[in-house]
């Protein structure tokens, strides 16, 4: 008997017939005789639904009363799928975040998971019973109800894998696993049978959607591995897993877009120790997550800093950057520019081969693609072009690292 924590999210739950889909697929594995764990998003468009009654109301909702209001959506996934798998003749129990144990940190609305207290889901699972667990929350240390931010669901079912010390943890979507890229974009994008954890984590900060980072973190952190599959068919997925040998042979594992992105160039700023600490505390109080960032001092001798950031977040920047701007001097200026998105190329076999970006900028080069500002890590290299060239650049990228093939290894 193995225990299976698997993950549905809103597209798989998004309707009855798909709930019944979703509980015919968690009898099967029980009349296997595993024992299940099914974390589940709230219906797609529910949580669309209850953001925007919140802000018809008010153009600024209070972020407490947002995780009381958005929490009620897995709510109502996990009763709906118990009632189905009643049907079904299983003996099922829907748990949420509090009564899961997971126990929570952070800011209303974005959330951190501290620790998991799986007392209570071990005696369920104990007495033989199937658990439908609501993903996206948590319960704060002063008793309040606490929302997980973009990717909850993800982060919970990992995180309740590892408490419960399953032996398997599936995150069932509406994909059939991680892809070399982005296959709405690239029509020969191939699906990876599998993945590192660090690859993955690059992949998902760059663009590539199927997960959040902060999951994926969590996952190596505790050394859970967990497969991407589709929840609408039984396809095998890719395994997302620790490195090992085989992998570093290939040199490129896939390539990510990520559109919406807006860059802010301070210009002006005094050549000084601290100066960077100070434009960048501010924007962290501000709870702005910045990403590329590029620092050059100009023939003046002040210095200049861009940085990259989602176009959401442009708005509440300069309002933040303000009163910093004001103490740098008259000198001082913030230029911004939206329009633009990040293009990135990701694998583990960089470290071990050279020409990669000499391949990825003569490829672009010849397509016409012009490159912004570039960053780069030990198997990442990422650059920003014009937003309305990001899915050419893509393209083009793609085929030069023959991505469409499978690796000889």
């Amino acid at each position: 008997m193995a225990l299976i924590v698997q993950k549905y999210g809103g597209t798989s739950v998004g309707s009855l017939d798909r709930i019944r889909n979703v509980a015919n697929r968690i009898k099967a594995l029980r009349d296997e005789g595993n024992q299940v764990v099914a974390v589940v998003s709230a219906m797609g468009g529910v949580t669309d639904k209850l953001i925007g009654m919140a802000t018809e109301l008010t153009s600024s909702p209070a972020e407490r009363e947002m995780d009381v209001l958005l929490s009620t959506g897995e709510q109502q996934s996990i009763a709906l799928v118990v009632m189905a798998l009643h049907e079904l003749g299983i003996d099922a129990v829907s748990v949420t975040g509090r009564q899961a144990g997971i126990r929570t940190t952070g800011s209303h609305t974005r959330g951190r998971i501290n620790s998991i207290d799986p007392d209570l889901m071990n005696g369920y699972l104990k007495d033989g019973k199937v658990i439908i667990c609501a993903g996206f929350q948590g319960l704060r240390e002063d008793g309040m109800i606490h929302t997980l931010g973009r990717g909850g669901s993800d982060l919970s079912a990992i995180a309740v894998a590892s408490a419960l010390k399953a032996d398997v943890c599936q995150i069932l979507t509406d994909v059939d696993g991680v892809y070399t890229s982005d296959p709405r974009v690239v029509k020969d994008a191939r699906k990876l049978p599998e993945i590192s954890y660090d690859e993955m984590l690059e992949m998902a900060s760059t663009g590539t959607k199927v997960m959040q980072s902060r999951s994926v973190e969590f996952a190596k952190k505790y050394g859970v591995v967990f497969e991407v599959r589709s929840s609408l068919n039984n396809n095998p997925g890719t395994i997302v897993t620790e490195e090992h040998d085989q992998m570093e042979a290939v040199v490129i594992r896939g390539v990510s877009i990520e559109r919406s992105q807006a860059r802010v160039t301070i210009t002006g700023i005094p050549d000084e120790p601290g100066m960077s600490a100070t434009i960048l505390c501010c924007l962290a109080e501000a709870e702005i997550n910045i990403d590329m960032i590029v620092s050059n001092i100009a023939y003046d001798g002040l210095a200049r800093h861009s940085f990259t950031m989602h176009s959401n977040d442009l708005g509440r920047a300069q309002a933040a950057l303000k009163p910093v701007l004001a103490t740098l001097g008259g000198n001082s200026e913030v230029l911004t520019e939206a329009g633009i998105a990040k293009l990135s190329c990701v694998g583990i076999g960089m470290r071990s081969h050279s020409g990669v970006a000499a391949q990825m900028f003569k490829a672009l080069g010849e397509a016409g693609v012009n490159i912004g500002m570039i960053t780069t890590s030990e198997i990442k290299i990422s650059v920003t072009v014009e937003e309305h060239q990001i899915e050419d650049a893509a393209r083009v990228v793609h085929t030069a690292f023959e991505l469409d093939k499978a690796p000889v290894v």
